[in-house]
């Protein structure tokens, strides 16, 4: 991988992983057409650099993440990461070596697309304006539902924002907990790919953290990667926000819709492997 490939990984990774476009859809797309390679370098550096879009969030909401007195905002968030911890851990591996291909991804991108043209139609009159008012079952409630998103292309802000605004959030209310989600749920992850997981390499069994130390260019790209996420994700955060507050989910869905058909197309014309 080289280092512009690394910089097109973290913008795709800043730019989607809190909007409802899947982040995972758009860097199989990334990687299928740039024929980026697919060793376990490059698939650890795809999980790993979450963490920069973790500190953006971080960064943007730190008065409610280092609020220390309401501890009822972290018993929220540990509830509710729970299901897809588990669930992560039992599938994931699986899910990926069926799922994680273009043609899959295009055909769930489509579908969710579908989705969020009539969600604001859908879910009216919502009851939950603000954090403070989201109890413990509803949180864990949402939790399940970003589970969906273990399906490569449905996307963890889509799963988990359509969860808010079933459990009656405002969308406002469901997008800001969906950030909030996102941070224990990816930490996890992130942790698990560089300190936990074993990666075979030429053999070699090694961890995600003696990949990005075996020599100063991995250690380059793991950190230009999660810089470039995260100056990305802050921008992309303010940008969503401001649009669902004046025109909702259905331009998100038109997008999901073109990107996915046109995936179709690439595979057709024989661009990209299905």
């Amino acid at each position: 991988m080289t280092i512009l490939q690394a910089i097109l990984i973290a913008l795709i990774e800043g730019l989607t992983e809190f909007l409802p476009i899947s982040s995972t859809a758009h860097m199989v797309f990334l990687s299928a057409f740039f024929q980026i390679s697919n060793d376990e370098f490059v698939k650890m550096f795809e999980v790993s650099i979450q963490f920069g879009a973790i500190l953006a969030v971080v960064f943007l909401y730190w008065k409610k993440f280092f609020d220390f007195k309401k501890i009822n905002f972290y018993l929220k968030l540990g509830f509710a990461v729970i299901p897809a911890l588990v669930l992560g851990y039992l599938l994931d591996d699986y899910i990926e070596s069926v799922l994680e291909k273009p043609l899959p991804i295009a055909l769930v991108l489509i579908a969710g697309g579908i989705v969020l043209l009539f969600i604001d139609n859908y879910f009216k009159n919502p009851q939950i304006h603000r954090e403070e008012d989201i109890s413990i079952p509803v949180a864990v409630k949402i939790g399940f539902w970003q589970c969906l998103a273990m399906m490569p292309g449905t996307s963890r802000a889509a799963a988990s924002i359509i969860g808010g605004m079933q459990q009656k959030l405002s969308r406002e209310a469901a997008a800001e907990f969906s950030f909030f989600l996102a941070v224990p749920t990816m930490l996890a992850v992130t942790a698990y790919s560089v300190i936990v997981k074993d990666w075979t390499v030429q053999g070699q069994n090694l961890k995600g953290y003696e990949m990005i130390f075996s020599d100063n260019r991995h250690l380059l790209l793991f950190l230009l990667g999660n810089v470039v996420a995260f100056i990305v994700a802050v921008l992309a955060i303010k940008f969503f926000i401001g649009m669902i507050k004046k025109y909702g989910f259905r331009f998100w869905g038109y997008y999901r819709i073109a990107a996915g058909i046109l995936v179709l197309i690439l595979i057709w014309a024989g661009l990209l492997q299905s």
